[in-house]
């Protein structure tokens, strides 16, 4: 994966990943958010993959049921984000893939192999987004009112009205 930076003013970080064929997508989206220290943040992507595994949350279990789609597709959609999650990043996808004849499949991405090319663009935020367990759900999401969840940005606002 390459990444180049776009933009960056007032605390917001814009970049460009490209991903090469053969590349595992959310491995190198948590290598590339820890490295660069996200706590906050959302992407964007289209591309290919070669296999990828997608998932369907089932709630009454609150486990992950996998489906894996062992074929070329094209990524219709990709969309995520980036909170922090006891210290690190935690990354959140969801994926619209496309098979040969059109039919599509969907839900939380769970790993995927590039086949040619994935192109993301990820956006920071100056805020700071936390994740905590929901033990009612079984997963952890994300908690506005947890006292790490601090936006610079937010509070200058408030403070001006």
């Amino acid at each position: 994966m390459k990444s180049k930076l776009l933009n960056k003013i007032a605390g917001r970080r814009e970049w460009a990943l490209i991903f090469d064929p053969e590349d595992e997508v959310i491995e190198g989206l948590k290598r590339f958010a820890e490295s660069n220290q996200l706590s906050a943040a959302h992407f964007t992507g289209i591309g290919a993959f070669a296999g990828v595994t997608i998932a369907w949350f089932d709630l009454a279990k609150q486990e992950y049921r996998p489906v894996r789609i062992n074929e070329q597709v094209e990524v219709v959609s990709l969309i995520g984000d980036v909170a922090e999650s006891q210290g690190k990043p935690s990354v959140h996808a969801h994926i619209c893939v496309a098979k040969w004849d059109g039919t599509a499949h969907g839900g939380h991405l769970q790993s995927g192999r590039v086949r040619p090319t994935l192109e993301l663009i990820v956006v920071e935020s100056p805020a700071h987004l936390h994740k905590k367990f929901r033990p009612e759900f079984g997963i952890a999401l994300i908690d506005l009112n947890s006292p790490e969840t601090v936006s610079t940005r937010l509070q200058t606002t408030h403070s001006k009205e």
